[in-house]
């Protein structure tokens, strides 16, 4: 091993850093200093759907319920939805509205098993797991077709004694098959109701959402909500009581919400399927991850 003389060490170092002194300024313009007391959100709850050993899994019993039947909540909507496994007509176990495959998506698929009859299935978390405050996000490739209304939401785990519109609710993401280039959210509560308070949002180069997967996601902090695609940065929404309608309720700092995920099938908003709809059709989930701030000072 070559040994360099002692005294020749202090010099060679510093004429390494004069040397190197101009990159380092420009590596440190580039990526400034994280400031202090910022830290990472922190992952509370996910599900990846990896349970992938079967062409068609189950979901998780641990993370997802099943609303079943046909949907009676005004919007007209068409479908009936259907549980995994079931055989009730119009469902059918050997052609499932709901699985995981062995790429690790969640399917919800839009089915028309006669004509005019349509299946498709919704799955929630209430129950299991609810939560407030935080960063809600899942990435999520939509589908396409008049008709058709995917939507990424929550409702307040109190709706059972309160009733909607009372308990609140999120939609992180809605499209309907006729606007393939906008996504939507928006909130609704007591006195609020409708669209009054939705916001579109397209991406930059107006491309179909439906073309690829994006994440869909909400910050939800006291008194305030936001609503981003892709990267939290990337708000296009947000939302205070200030925005409320004159006599209306906040209702999202009182209770839990639960997570809903669903494939409807027509109704008032997106009208119905026609002759350009094509079936199945189907919503692609990757994942759904729920995130919180650390403590203070942690």
């Amino acid at each position: 091993m070559k040994i360099s003389h002692p005294l020749t060490r202090p010099l060679a170092l510093l004429a390494t850093l004069l040397v190197c002194a101009p990159l380092f300024a420009r590596a440190a313009a580039a990526h400034p200093t994280r400031r202090v007391g910022h830290s990472h959100p922190i992952l509370v709850w996910a599900d990846n759907f990896n349970q992938n050993a079967l062409a068609h899994a189950a979901p998780s019993p641990a993370n997802w319920n099943y609303i079943t039947g046909p949907e009676h909540n005004g919007n007209k909507e068409l479908e009936t939805y259907c549980a995994f496994g079931s055989n009730r007509p119009p469902c059918s176990a050997k052609h499932p509205n709901s699985w995981i495959g062995t790429r690790g998506y969640l399917h919800i698929v839009a089915r028309e098993p006669s004509p005019g009859v349509y299946t498709s299935a919704r799955l929630n978390t209430l129950g299991l797991h609810a939560f407030r405050y935080g960063r809600i996000e899942a990435r999520i490739k939509i589908p396409r077709g008049q008709g058709m209304w995917p939507a990424f939401w929550m409702l307040g785990d109190n709706i059972a004694t309160v009733g909607w519109p009372k308990c609140g609710e999120f939609d992180i993401m809605e499209n309907i098959g006729k606007t393939p280039a906008t996504v939507y959210g928006s909130i609704h509560g007591p006195g609020f109701i409708g669209h009054h308070i939705t916001h579109p949002y397209s991406l930059p180069s107006h491309a179909a959402f439906y073309k690829k997967f994006h994440i869909y996601g909400m910050i939800w902090s006291p008194r305030k909500v936001q609503f981003y695609v892709d990267k939290p940065s990337n708000i296009y929404a947000t939302l205070t009581p200030a925005d409320l309608p004159k006599g209306a309720t906040w209702p999202f700092d009182r209770d839990k919400f639960f997570i809903i995920l669903n494939l409807a099938i027509g109704g008032v908003w997106p009208g119905n399927p026609d002759a350009t709809t094509h079936f199945p059709a189907q919503m692609l989930v990757d994942w759904v991850r729920v995130y919180r701030d650390p403590a203070p000072g942690k």
